[in-house]
């Protein structure tokens, strides 16, 4: 055998003999498999919890969004009755320069 074939099979064998000892054994495999079971579990879970966030925040968003309409008519409301009292105080600032007067 030439020098090369040895050095060639010695390095296939090698390889060989690392690939090898690399994998995993019917145990290993097992164990591998449990845990990406409990962390496809566990993304699951997330991302259950993350979806009932999301509808958690549209719920409060549309809350808030009532609350702010809500707070806008009250706005206009109060902007109505203040017009009412300052016309009133001119009324009566009229009715007394007028009664003064006679």
């Amino acid at each position: 055998m030439s020098k090369a074939m040895k050095k060639g099979a010695i390095l296939a064998a090698l390889i060989m003999s690392i690939g090898l000892a690399g994998c995993a054994t019917t145990g290993q495999e097992k164990a591998l498999e449990d845990r990406v079971a409990a962390l496809e579990s566990a993304v699951s879970a997330a991302q259950s919890a993350a979806n009932a966030a999301a509808s958690a925040a549209s719920d409060a968003s549309s809350a808030a969004q009532g609350a702010q309409n809500t707070a806008n008519q009250a706005m206009q409301a109060a902007s109505g009755a203040q017009a009412c009292c300052d016309a009133n105080g001119e009324r009566i600032s009229r009715m007394f320069e007028k009664a003064s007067r006679k």
